[in-house]
């Protein structure tokens, strides 16, 4: 599923209420009593894709009059060598600054006021050349309702959206059309938001989980870290240049890399149109951007290891991580993955019967990472000095025990399948959330892996979820890492073979 590979939400969570627990099997209750009511729920969106290659993606809801479009971009960490590290997020703080659409506005603005004056008509040549090739600029009047905007960058997806009322689909789709397509990567725009995303680095670095995280990636994905850190390094943002973002642009900002989503109160019909108004000109790469610049291959680990992270932390975050599947390669195996890492989040598993309910942890959690370059699978603990080494014994003897016949019941597999489709169900609640989650399985997966994403989440069985078990977790390669002080690490002495079970 779409998880952070470690987030600071994950420990707030742990730390609430027992009520949690009495809601959660409340839900799992009424969840299961519907299964057999609804056996499968389809995602009802429509997809088109342009002749140049641009996939056009609907998910029509008129319950409120509100619309989110959103353009997803296969870029992110993992088309980044070292030198380029972090710049697709950087392109990502550039792609909302002034276009030569923007410029054109203007410079017609004045023209109409009066004229130009020798630095106007400086600036004015290049924006009122394209003119023509651009078109009627006249929706920018529209561009206070066009304010709620954001944008992401993730290991596998960057995307860009605008959340506005349904009178103005159109322009929020001319508006991310000129975006994408006539930058003008303005070298002091350029300047002023490298230091923005040096202070997300600095901030990022000024909290003792970033460095856990940071670990565990860079030891699992040990020979191409940079392929799974979206975030980038200090060095490679600061050496950012225009010629840097036009190479990006160049390689991964083209119609048939990119998709636009589109959801809330519209018709597909009335999308597919705008969108092809706006963006059927936009010239296809002639060649796929993954076939000219491939993606690596993820070497697998060649052993187990462990590490320790002194930060100064109250508790014990212990994660261990392996590589998981990859989206393409074991299909099957991704939706076990899902499944499997519900059934065990329960607050009645057994799993948490055994870490949490015995005292050994305050709280435990795995999961799977969806992606198509090799998705991690990660385990957290969240313990004490004087229980760590106990806790990790715990949980290797757990981790044995995974595919044993009972390990979960039937029930507990077929009500994490229903809360998982109805988890879906809520989160499509949200339209302008779930535009999002379109874009991201879709760059990720590929959106006919999501629609039949519950179908096949469905058919997930025991013997799935065991070959998921043994392929990926029992016996494998992999990565041990825990947070703490150095003076709790002088009560708790863990080892690196305490790290990784030995």
């Amino acid at each position: 599923m779409i998880k952070k590979f470690l987030s600071s939400l994950f420990i707030l969570s742990i730390l609430t209420s027992v009520n949690f627990a009495q809601t959660a099997k409340a839900t799992q209750a009424a969840a299961t009593k519907t299964a057999a009511a609804k056996q499968t729920i389809e995602v009802p969106f429509v997809n088109r894709v342009l002749p140049n290659g641009l996939e056009v993606i609907v998910l029509p809801d008129a319950s409120v009059p509100i619309v989110t479009v959103e353009l997803a971009v296969r870029n992110g960490s993992f088309t980044e060598p070292p030198e380029l590290n972090g710049l697709s997020h950087l392109y990502e703080h550039m792609f909302f600054k002034p276009n030569q659409a923007n410029l054109i506005f203007q410079c017609e603005m004045a023209l109409n006021a009066g004229g130009l004056n020798d630095y106007g008509r400086r600036v004015c040549a290049e924006p009122l050349r394209l003119k023509p090739q651009i078109g009627s600029v006249a929706y920018l009047n529209n561009a206070d309702q066009l304010s709620v905007y954001n944008g992401t960058t993730r290991e596998e997806v960057v995307n860009y959206y605008y959340t506005t009322t349904s009178p103005y689909l159109s322009s929020a789709i001319r508006l991310i059309n000129d975006a994408v397509r006539y930058p003008t990567f303005d070298e002091q725009e350029l300047k002023e938001e490298i230091q923005v995303v040096i202070g997300e680095i600095d901030r990022n670095e000024s909290n003792p989980f970033f460095y856990l995280n940071r670990t565990v990636m860079d030891k699992l994905f040990y020979k191409y870290p940079t392929r799974k850190n979206a975030l980038g390094t200090r060095e490679t943002v600061l050496s950012a240049t225009t010629d840097k973002m036009r190479t990006i642009q160049s390689r991964y900002y083209v119609p048939n890399n990119a998709a636009l989503v589109v959801t809330g109160d519209v018709k597909a019909e009335d999308v597919f149109r705008f969108a092809e108004e706006s963006f059927g000109s936009w010239k296809r790469r002639e060649t796929d951007p993954f076939k000219e610049f491939p993606l690596v291959e993820h070497p697998a680990l060649p052993k187990s290891e462990g590490f320790i992270v002194e930060q100064p932390v109250q508790n014990v975050l212990i994660n261990i991580g392996w590589h998981g599947p990859s989206i393409g390669k074991d299909d099957a195996a991704t939706y076990a993955a899902d499944v499997f890492s519900y059934i065990l989040s329960q607050p009645n598993s057994r799993f948490q019967r055994a870490m949490v309910d015995s005292g050994l942890t305050v709280g435990a959690d795995i999961n799977y990472y969806t992606q198509r370059n090799v998705g991690p699978i990660s385990l957290t603990l969240v313990t004490t000095p004087d229980k760590a080494k106990a806790a990790l014994k715990a949980v290797y003897a757990e981790i044995a025990q995974f595919d044993k016949p009972d390990y979960f019941s039937d029930e507990e597999l077929e009500s994490a399948k229903t809360i998982l489709e109805s988890r879906d169900l809520f989160d499509r609640e949200k339209l302008s959330e779930y535009a999002h989650t379109l874009g991201f399985w879709w760059s990720s997966t590929g959106i006919e892996y999501f629609r039949g994403y519950h179908r096949n989440l469905r058919a997930t069985s025991r013997a799935g979820i065991n070959s998921y078990i043994k392929n990926y977790i029992q016996g494998k390669p992999h990565v041990g890492v825990a947070l703490i002080s150095s003076e709790a690490q002088g009560q708790a002495k863990i080892t690196a073979e305490d790290l990784i079970g030995k």
